[in-house]
């Protein structure tokens, strides 16, 4: 009487059939992937500036101010008992940079809010693009 040979694992030609399949759909999804957060990560800069100087406004219509002070800084909107960010966290970009204020703005006349963004430096392309309140 024969004895069947029991099979107890993968060989390895079936192994690395397995890896090389995920390693290509890997490569297929995790770019795609990386695109969609940076897209993400822009339109919530976009959002965020756009609310930033909402709240600019709303500072400047309670001080009885028609113009932002030269010397106006963000952390103003965070600071006091009536505050009008929750906490300085909302200071913060996306990628953990400080949102700034440009006063007078090149886009705007009175002012602008902008987020340098995944570079943290002026200009640049991609996900490093400026985001600047008012701008499209």
């Amino acid at each position: 009487m024969k004895h069947s040979r029991l099979r107890r694992g993968f060989s390895l030609i079936e192994v690395i059939v397995a890896i090389t399949i995920v390693a290509i759909m890997a490569a297929v999804v995790v770019p795609r992937l990386i695109k969609y957060v940076g897209q993400a990560k822009e339109k919530r800069a976009k959002a965020e500036v756009a609310q930033l100087a909402q709240l600019v406004r709303l500072y400047m219509t309670d001080s009885g101010v028609s113009t932002v002070p030269a010397d106006f800084d963000l952390m103003l909107l965070a600071e006091g008992d009536d505050a009008y960010l929750d906490n300085k966290d909302g200071l913060l970009d996306p990628w953990g940079n400080s949102y700034e204020i440009r006063i007078p703005g090149e886009v705007n006349i009175d002012f602008d809010i902008i987020c340098l963004g995944a570079d943290g430096i002026t200009g640049g392309e991609g996900e490093g693009t400026d985001v600047i309140s008012g701008q499209r």
